[in-house]
């Protein structure tokens, strides 16, 4: 009896395989969405050159554009957060990616425990916040000298959060 429980308590490690698979579907659904926004984005790049595009009309085209373009890093960058969550549940709880290791180049994507993935995750997700803040720095309308310092102090926080992050690794 015990063993047979124990069998079946080892082999629901499997119900894991739903959350890979869901991952890499929206993963490849992000990469699809920010694809075709990039594709977009850059058949838009050509009414830059309107000569009906002056003065304030130009300046906020450009910020727009310069939004989407961040918009795209995003998208990409939570994809990549998609990819390394599905690659990471497969190899800790279903099976080594054999590919993976007999590749050549040193696979960034190697999970070895709870902690690698919660590292590479995290860092990603850091990634995606600091592009996130740079979207609103960019479009932040200053009216006073608080502004000016919240948004300075949101540069030191990001500084401090990289120098932390790469701290860990020494």
């Amino acid at each position: 009896m015990e063993r047979i429980f124990e069998t079946a308590l080892w082999n629901s490690r499997f119900i894991v395989i739903v959350a890979v698979i869901a991952s890499l579907v929206t993963a490849f659904a992000m990469f699809f969405l920010a694809s075709v926004d990039a594709f977009f984005l850059v058949t838009h790049l050509g009414d830059y050159l309107s000569a009906d595009l002056i003065g304030e009309a130009r300046k906020d085209f450009r910020a727009e554009t310069v939004t989407h373009v961040v918009e795209i890093i995003d998208g990409y960058l939570l994809a990549t957060v998609l990819l390394i969550f599905a690659l990471g549940l497969y190899e800790l709880f279903i099976s080594k990616i054999e590919q993976a290791e007999s590749s050549e180049t040193p696979s960034v994507l190697a999970i070895n425990n709870l902690d690698d993935l919660k590292t590479r995750l995290g860092r990603v997700i850091i990634m995606i916040l600091i592009v996130n803040f740079f979207e609103h720095a960019i479009t932040m309308d200053f009216h006073g000298p608080l502004d000016l310092l919240a948004l300075a102090g949101g540069i030191a926080l990001i500084g401090l959060t990289l120098y932390l992050t790469h701290a860990e690794e020494h």
